[in-house]
């Protein structure tokens, strides 16, 4: 096992509740509708599944990762089930070994497209029913999915022993017994929360889906900011539409050098102790301003 340094618990906010959790990303499995190959480390957007998986959940005190290291975008403990390849109840054992938290958030590797919201809305579905054990994120047709979950960790890690003791061991069990011994809740997010990719067809279909017209700007947007180490929200129309004050007004170079500038003026801002999406923001306000004084010079000019 292999350890990379990490924060405690942090928090998640949602509707007012705050939680504090570590996260359990499973990514072993042999992958054999995928012939074998590496599937956490398949990109789709550019992006290796598993680290678009990291993403969804930030803010976790401790990340553990099941399954052989890799590199990441984030730091993240490593561990390995017993034995390897032993399935998903014996990888979510050894990940929760590794874990402090009261509430563990738990995901496959596999998840192109989990949201930012859909953490928080499984743990306040866990928050917003004290008696529940867990809480599971049901896909569109209804069905459970536990690797896509909140789990209270004292009820989870007690079931875990006692389906050892009971079968001799984890390796191999179906899932349905460890969340059939359990008190469950559930909840539903975006759609696409729950598609996986188990086969070639599914990786095609995740890649053809992020290039939608009305998904890739965001999809763009959130890899670059991944690869870049960046957090900051900011209003990408503000943005496009300067790039099109400044490609019409002066020229069409114009417009990605002067998002370049605005975007070197709000880290100047920063560097002052005056940065964020507000420096963005007002650097981009200028700059279009500047731009439409000069298209207004050239149609007085004309």
């Amino acid at each position: 096992m292999r350890r990379a340094g990490q924060p405690r618990p942090g928090p998640a906010h949602t509707a007012g509740v705050t939680t504090a959790y570590d996260a359990v990303v499973l990514a072993g499995g042999s992958a054999r509708r995928l012939g074998g190959a590496d599937k956490p480390g398949v990109r789709v957007g550019g992006r290796p599944l598993l680290d678009r998986v990291l993403a969804a959940c930030p803010d976790a005190g401790r990340t553990v990762v099941v399954g052989e290291p890799r590199p990441t975008l984030r730091p993240v403990l490593w561990t390995r089930e017993e034995p390897p390849g032993g399935g998903p109840v014996a990888a979510l054992d050894a990940g929760a070994a590794e874990t402090g938290a009261d509430v563990l958030v738990v995901l496959s590797a596999d998840l192109p497209f989990l949201g930012r919201d859909t953490v928080p809305r499984l743990l306040g579905a866990l928050t917003g029913a004290p008696d529940a054990e867990a809480a599971l994120l049901t896909d569109p047709g209804g069905r459970d999915q536990p690797l896509v979950a909140a789990y209270r960790a004292a009820p989870l890690r007690h079931a875990l022993d006692r389906l050892r003791h009971d079968h001799r061991g984890l390796a191999h069990m179906p899932l349905r017994h460890l969340t059939g011994s359990l008190r469950l809740t559930r909840t539903t997010a975006d759609p696409l929360a729950s598609f996986d990719c188990d086969t070639w067809e599914d990786i095609v279909t995740a890649r053809a889906r992020i290039r939608e017209h009305g998904t890739v700007l965001d999809e763009w947007i959130t890899a670059v900011k991944d690869e870049l180490g960046i957090e900051l929200d900011v209003d990408t129309g503000v943005l496009l539409d300067l790039a099109r004050d400044a490609a019409h007004g002066v020229a069409r170079p114009a417009a990605p050098l002067t998002t370049f500038l605005v975007g070197y003026a709000a880290a100047q801002a920063a560097a002052g102790g005056e940065g964020g999406p507000r420096a963005v923001a007002e650097a981009a306000r200028k700059a279009a301003a500047l731009a439409q004084r000069w298209a207004a010079e050239q149609d007085e000019a004309g």
